[in-house]
């Protein structure tokens, strides 16, 4: 099973997102956009493991103690190299620390620790093309200028299983961890 640590998107987020690039997702070619309902912020990577492994990893987190995390998008980005446009998310206190500690449960239960520094965004599609500066500019010009999301409050994280696929990857909820409010 391949596996993964999110936050899903609130309801008003995803509307909100879905609104600023319906105009992108219908004129522009070239890329793979991953569904709304699929949308989250990445917290620990975890890859390929066994059931063993992510029954420790489950018991790990349900230990976890972090409240909850006010969340905000910040802007509509790319990853140039990569061929991804994202959402970036403003990195607070709160979400910094629940990563550390979603991180550090990951160690303990045998996955190997993320090398890069946290980056937290939200993965809205991919370049298909190879010439991946062609498209990013093609997309760039049909993005709206800066579009404002509305602040959320998450109150829960989950450990999904991912299915990859021709059309892309599609999500499972295999767990789901609340964070008391604050």
């Amino acid at each position: 099973m391949r596996l993964f640590v999110g936050i899903p998107l609130s309801a008003g987020v995803r509307a909100e997102l879905t609104s600023a690039l319906t105009p992108a997702i219908s004129q522009v070619k070239g890329w793979r956009w991953a569904s709304a309902e699929s949308w989250h912020i990445t917290l620990q990577f975890l890859g390929n493991t066994s059931q063993e492994k992510c029954e420790f990893l489950s018991a790990q987190l349900r230990d976890l103690q972090s409240l909850a995390v006010p969340t905000q998008l910040d802007r509509l980005g790319f990853f140039e190299r990569a061929g991804i446009f994202h959402a970036g998310v403003s990195l607070c206190p709160e979400l910094s620390a629940l990563q550390r500690k979603v991180s550090d449960a990951a160690t303990q239960s045998g996955f190997a620790p993320e090398t890069r520094p946290y980056h937290p965004h939200i993965t809205l599609a991919r370049a298909k093309d190879r010439v991946r500066s062609r498209a990013v500019r093609t997309l760039r010009e049909t993005l709206p200028e800066s579009p404002e999301f509305s602040p959320f409050v998450a109150e829960e994280f989950f450990l999904f299983e991912s299915f990859l696929g021709p059309t892309g990857a599609r999500y499972e909820i295999r767990e789901r961890f609340e964070l008391p409010p604050t």
